[in-house]
């Protein structure tokens, strides 16, 4: 009987144990990105792969000040007149890191005729992604920097969220996730923006 008890007790320690650490993983990567470079609690809940959403259509691009890597404050509205592809992403998050090149060869395919704003979301800034960009020789994209993850908590936004704002600062689509920015779906999506 005492045995049978004490089995017992030995699974719903184990069942309990089970819960608890399962519970907690998605709290367990924020926590590790804090020690090494931090987003928002949100951000780390993963996003669906490639899901355009229109339902944002027409909403006007934030005010939200954010810098260059030189430390210059600027927003969106510095931009207006062309086009603007934000991607809003962290030198932690596995899917914005995947994304990435398909971003540099879209930059350097569209030129002029698109701003695209890579939008770092790390607490930690140029002290990480400075190294990041060096280290993977990006030569088209200019980081970006948001160390305070405004825009993410405006927005509503997991990593990687990247929004299409026409040249009137308009949204026109948002995609959720890893996305294939260098292919014909991408280019296809880019063309709805005036």
């Amino acid at each position: 009987m005492e045995l049978e008890l004490s089995l017992r007790s030995v699974i719903g320690l184990l069942l309990l144990g089970t819960l608890a650490v399962a519970g907690c993983d998605k709290q367990s990567q924020p926590s590790q990105q804090a020690n090494e470079t931090s987003g928002p609690a949100n951000a780390a809940a993963p996003a669906p792969n490639g899901m355009v959403d229109r339902s944002q259509k027409g909403e006007t691009a934030p005010t939200i000040p954010f810098t260059d890597a030189a430390g210059k404050k600027t927003t969106l509205a510095a931009f207006k007149g062309k086009p603007v592809l934000l991607n809003l992403w962290a030198t932690w998050c596995v899917p914005c890191i995947k994304e990435m090149p398909t971003l540099d060869t879209l930059a350097g395919r569209m030129g002029d005729r698109l701003v695209i704003l890579p939008l770092s979301q790390d607490l930690k800034g140029m002290e990480v992604v400075g190294p990041f960009f060096q280290k993977n020789g990006y030569k088209q994209l200019k980081p970006y920097l948001d160390t305070d993850t405004a825009f993410s908590v405006q927005l509503g936004a997991n990593l990687p969220t990247t929004i299409l704002y026409d040249s009137a600062g308009k949204e026109v689509w948002r995609v959720a996730g890893e996305f294939d920015w260098a292919g014909d779906k991408a280019s296809a999506l880019i063309a709805e923006a005036k």
